[in-house]
């Protein structure tokens, strides 16, 4: 394993190594997630105080900063315990005082001798008509006045990590930062006129204009950009690493997809045409396909997969379809099963539930390779479970599954095919972040006959007209979902609020009308809820959120959300792709509780306004910010300190192509800019990267 760079020692020694910084105060800097000199220069200004020198504090606009020159006068120590110090001091134009508490009378009097000339500068504020300027930020004599500068850099502390220690610890991190060589492409510098690293760091920690706090100021830029380039680089070098891999070249014939083409009653999209034309060209090459399939609700990703497995099956091999819940693998079955027969090919679903001799047929099926397509849920992970021969693993929604879930997959066969796909629109910056050692496929078209869906905003206060609508529809025979918040009713009661409005429901709409399914119900009980609602004997289904991904009933129109406001952004608009999905036209209710909040405003007017999802999941980012968005503590999105992926999209895509084409020229970063990246890596921490160049 490669080691650390010399030329980094001094940023990666302990803090306690920096003058000023004892081993207790260091702890302190931990809660800032503070351990090394490196974290330091790190840990930007978040605001700038200007210092610049004023002849008076009058005609200030209180409280307010200010630096002025004045004359000692009197000194008043407290007559009470409790009471503050009281100094008074004179500038060009008026008296004020400068205050301190609990302070000793012997040292203010050394510090301030009246009669003396002192420069002050703090916060001056009123008190009871009175100006006072408590606890100076500097007292300075007159002599001294050249050490003040302009303008100081405000940054985030904690508790015994004072602004003063903090200046001084990034100052002394600093002065450690080396000359290093540039891993950043010359064109690039050169258009963006950017620093080179160690005037970045430099320039960030002294900003001069509220303008270098900018995310866009050409050294903060620059530092965001490193830290994008060293996020892409990893990511491109675990791509480069599974694309050594060997792969299969599956080529397809075409004769099991134009069976399926001829047995559909509409044309796929240009955007499917594209996507399979994209997967066809991977699975043909004799590298490993990586690929992200990604699709608004209802943009057919379903086609997509079935067509990529299609083309296994005509290269000879098999193909599996992996789904988050038994509720979806079944349904997928419904719907590629009719297709699947078109083109005579043996489709089946494998889940937890097989049991002995069923199960034992099906394995052997598989391992026969008589069964060509398999769909199910983590099931086919299970030991036991072998293939004849498997060209291609599609796996559904993949926020769902780990990283470590889909190589054990891979695992399943020699060089296995990966398809990924997801309805949740990701906006592009995130999708970078978290896929970008992916290739991605985008389906931006909905298929012919998607009815728009109409959304309305509704307040609580009416309820009863929400109901008499829904009474009305189903007399016309239509179908109607109603999604309740997960928020239970009290503490002492298991009952949820899903139970209490079905029974509210239920007894204005009468018996065998609606049906429940929430997240406490037994499978069992879940799947024949859904089964009858399915097969239409149930028309209203009360549900939480387990219905928000890939439920597929065509005669159900209306959705109710209950309590809209408490969703997020992307979950409405998964819940809404619920409908729509028939002839009939489509409505979705979003019931909310006034007054509305601001946020919560903004995001169900965006919703009514628009079934873009691209564009929904953008605007959410912007509101709930990149972390949120997809949880973070389950997303590995990686933490930046100076990058902001909701501002900076722009950037995460220039960082990918130059990863790219840095290793595409330089594969084990052995040029003069690779050894520079090698630094960088070493730099923002990227061991993992450092990894994978070392076992190559």
């Amino acid at each position: 394993m490669a080691s650390r760079p010399e030329i980094l020692f001094p940023l990666f020694a302990g803090l306690e190594t920096l003058d000023g910084v004892g081993p207790k105060t260091a702890k302190n800097f931990n809660s800032l997630q503070i351990e090394t000199p490196r974290d330091l220069l790190f840990h930007l200004p978040l605001n700038l105080i200007d210092r610049s020198r004023r002849p008076s504090i009058r005609g200030l606009d209180f409280p307010a900063i200010a630096t002025v020159e004045v004359t000692i006068g009197a000194h008043q120590p407290p007559r009470m315990r409790g009471r503050p110090y009281r100094v008074q001091v004179r500038d060009e134009l008026t008296e004020f005082q400068l205050v301190f508490f609990h302070a000793r009378g012997d040292y203010l009097q050394k510090l301030l001798p009246t009669g003396a000339r002192r420069l002050v500068s703090g916060k001056v504020e009123l008190f009871d008509g009175i100006a006072q300027m408590p606890h100076p930020d500097h007292i300075l004599r007159p002599e001294e006045a050249a050490e003040l500068p302009r303008t100081e850099a405000v940054y985030g502390l904690s508790a015994g990590v004072s602004a003063k220690l903090m200046a001084k610890a990034i100052g002394g991190a600093i002065t450690r930062a080396p000359a290093l060589a540039e891993w950043i492409d010359p064109g690039l510098m050169a258009r963006e006129g950017w620093p080179d690293w160690r005037a970045a760091i430099t320039q960030a920690h002294a900003p001069e204009t509220l303008g270098d706090l900018a995310a866009t100021a050409p050294a903060r830029a620059r530092l965001a950009y490193d830290e994008l380039l060293a996020h892409q680089l990893t990511l491109a070098l675990a791509r480069a690493r599974a694309r050594r891999k060997p792969g299969r070249e599956s080529c397809g014939t075409g004769v099991l997809q134009a069976r399926v083409l001829a047995a559909l009653d509409y044309s796929p999209t240009a955007a499917q045409t594209r996507a399979i034309a994209e997967i066809a060209g991977d699975m043909a090459s004799p590298r490993r396909m990586n690929r992200l399939l990604q699709g608004d609700v209802g943009a057919g990703k379903t086609l997509v997969a079935l067509m990529a497995l299609l083309i296994a099956v005509e290269a000879g091999g098999q193909g599996v379809m992996m789904a988050p819940t038994e509720i979806l693998a079944r349904q997928h079955l419904e719907s590629l099963s009719p297709l699947a027969r078109a083109a005579g090919v043996e489709i089946a679903l494998l889940t937890g539930r097989d049991k002995g001799v069923e199960r034992a047929e099906k394995l052997a099926a598989l391992a026969e390779g008589r069964i060509q397509i398999v769909l199910g849920t983590h099931a086919v992970f299970q030991k036991g479970v072998e293939f004849h021969d498997l060209r291609l693993a599609v796996i559904d929604e993949q926020h769902r599954f780990g990283v470590a879930q889909r190589a054990a997959l891979a695992e399943k066969g020699a060089g296995v095919d990966m398809l990924v796909m997801t309805a949740t629109p990701i906006p592009r910056s995130l999708a970078l972040a978290q896929y970008g050692d992916m290739d991605v496929s985008v389906l931006d078209e909905k298929p012919p006959g998607r009815q728009p869906v109409q959304t309305a905003l509704v307040s609580t206060a009416r309820l009863t007209e929400v109901i008499d609508h829904l009474r009305r529809a189903i007399a016309e025979g239509r179908q109607a979902y109603w999604v309740c918040p997960l928020v239970e009713e009290s503490e002492a009661s298991p009952l949820t609020a899903a139970q209490a409005r079905f029974d509210h429901l239920r007894a204005a709409l009468g018996e065998g009308v609606v049906g429940l399914v929430h997240g406490q119900l037994p499978p069992a009980e879940k799947d024949a809820a859904m089964a009858r609602f399915i097969a239409g004997e149930t028309k209203l289904l009360v549900a939480t959120t387990v219905i928000e991904v890939g439920v597929n009933v065509p005669n159900a129109s209306i959705m109710v959300i209950e309590r809209a406001e408490s969703f997020g952004l992307a979950q409405l608009h998964q819940l809404r792709g619920r409908v729509g999905r028939g002839a009939a036209a489509s409505t979705c209710l979003l019931v909310y509780e006034p007054p509305l909040g601001e946020t919560a405003a903004r995001r169900l007017k965006l919703l009514r306004d628009t079934e873009d999802g691209f564009r929904i999941a953008e605007e959410d980012m912007a509101i709930r910010g990149a972390g949120d968005l997809i949880g973070t503590a389950q997303s590995g999105l990686p933490r930046f300190r100076v990058a902001d992926l909701e501002r900076q999209a722009g950037l995460m895509a220039v960082a990918q192509s130059d990863a790219r084409k840095l290793l595409a020229d330089d594969p084990d970063l052995t040029s003069t800019r690779g050894q520079a990246a090698r630094v960088l890596l070493w730099l923002m921490e990227q061991d993992k990267a450092i990894r994978y160049l070392s076992v190559g």
